[in-house]
């Protein structure tokens, strides 16, 4: 077997394993350099938070062992497709790389899809069915995007 069917495999054996714990059938193994870094499976049984897919609980451990957000190198295998949400983040950190095993075309019999939110997300902001909408408000105190870039730049505060 190659190595990415062996992560594959380890992220279906992690999904398969949730599915008995009562949980979604996907799981997560992030790799660097050829090593697993971190692995996730979709906790939302257990934490009742929507955000806890298998690919971010993976992102979340691997950027916590190893001490920052970026995640540059990394490479993730998922038992499925991931979702909008999962790939976000993915660029977010700048994994450039994800292999996956199930398609959402083979989760759709099961309600295992997200190919109705890519196909919402591809259209136009304006078309969508979620609004959002610009209001632009600067407080008198300044601008806020100013404030982080100048306290970004600013040396770290030591002591208290």
């Amino acid at each position: 077997m190659s190595t990415a069917r062996n992560f594959l495999c380890e992220a279906i054996d992690l999904a398969r394993e949730n599915v008995r714990k009562g949980g979604r059938p996907f799981g997560a193994v992030l790799v660097k350099d050829g090593a697993i870094v971190a692995t996730g499976v979709n906790e939302i049984h257990t934490t009742q938070d929507p955000t806890t897919h298998a690919e971010l609980q993976a992102i979340r451990a691997a950027s916590r062992a190893l001490g920052g957000p970026r995640l540059d190198g990394c490479v993730i295998y998922a038992s499925g497709q991931p979702c909008p949400m999962c790939l976000s983040a993915m660029y977010l950190t700048g994994i450039r790389e994800a292999t996956y095993a199930y398609s959402n075309e083979d989760g759709e019999p099961c309600g295992l899809s997200t190919a109705a939110i890519y196909a919402e997300l591809a259209k136009p902001l304006a078309h969508q069915s979620l609004k959002v909408t610009y209001l632009p408000v600067h407080p008198e105190e300044g601008d806020l995007y100013e404030m982080w870039r100048d306290h970004s730049r600013a040396p770290p505060v030591t002591g208290e």
